[in-house]
């Protein structure tokens, strides 16, 4: 397959964003060491479920960044996220994010400007709402026919059409085109039957591939390469491709919900949440 054109798209700055964090600037009268920094970040990087960051403006480029050592900054600020898949920040997080930043604040010798609790907590629910509305993560189930397959059986069979290893046994993943981005769609099998003493002789007679919409490029096309695993898959191995009620899916179903995840894109990319994009991973995680 050629490799794909145009696959990294076009990225919001890294690191905090107010689309998706309540920000509070911390102003600072002198410049503040790396090392300093670094010293002054608490124990743990998250407001309840939330994460939590600092960022530097760094004296030398300009830039906003994660604090590094030996490095020189005359600003920072604090954000936590103000959603994702655990729900919406409330006001007890919110409030241990106020502590978080205004420690940090002080260790720096800085002064910190918190947005209102209310109207930032009110922005979380809308991004949740839109979210929760917004989110989609597909799954094929393959059902053997007659023969049941060995673990090794399935793993050489995904390997031939580009599946690799996933980091836990049972898990294989069709990566991306570009590096540092989700896998395209993912292959689960029986953990127990991958980690069994002799996994030759386990019988599998289930496996599923699945799809988490907003974690991956849409130029990658990954529900079409969703399909197009999915029916190698069948014919290779003598399998089925089933829904939940374990009803064969007709192509012509594939194709309705293809329609519809591409109304879905169209939302994610007029909100700056492109699937795929850093912010729409953090945002869906």
């Amino acid at each position: 397959m050629p490799p794909l054109q145009g696959l990294v798209a076009l990225e919001r700055k890294p690191g905090l964003d107010p689309l998706i964090d309540a920000m509070a600037p911390v102003m600072i009268e002198s410049v503040v060491s790396g090392d300093a920094a670094l010293a002054a970040m608490p124990a743990t990087r998250r407001a309840g479920s939330k994460p939590f960051a600092v960022e530097g403006l760094c004296a030398a480029s300009g830039e906003w960044e994660f604090p590094v050592a030996g490095k020189r900054y005359r600003a920072f600020q604090c954000g936590v996220q103000l959603a994702n898949r655990t729900g919406a920040l409330n006001q007890i997080e919110y409030s241990e994010f106020v502590i978080k930043a205004q420690a940090f604040a002080d260790a720096v010798g800085g002064e910190p400007e918190f947005p209102e609790m209310l109207d930032e907590v009110a922005r979380a629910r809308e991004l949740d709402h839109f979210a929760s509305a917004h989110d989609a993560q597909l799954s094929f189930t393959l059902r053997a026919r007659q023969t049941a397959w060995s673990p090794g059986y399935v793993q050489q069979s995904a390997a031939r059409i580009g599946f690799i290893a996933g980091n836990i046994p049972g898990r294989m993943v069709l990566p991306a085109h570009e590096s540092g981005h989700a896998p395209i769609v993912g292959l689960a099998f029986d953990t127990q039957a991958a980690m069994a003493d002799d996994p030759e002789q386990s019988a599998l007679r289930e496996i599923t591939l699945s799809l988490d919409v907003p974690q991956v490029l849409r130029a990658e096309q990954p529900f079409a390469r969703m399909c197009e695993a999915a029916m190698a898959l069948a014919r290779s191995m003598d399998g089925v491709i089933i829904d939940d009620n374990g009803s064969p899916i007709r192509p012509e179903a594939m194709e309705g919900i293809h329609a519809d995840l591409e109304q879905l894109y169209d939302t994610l990319d007029a909100r700056d949440l492109s699937a795929g994009s850093v912010l729409a991973r953090r945002l869906f995680s």
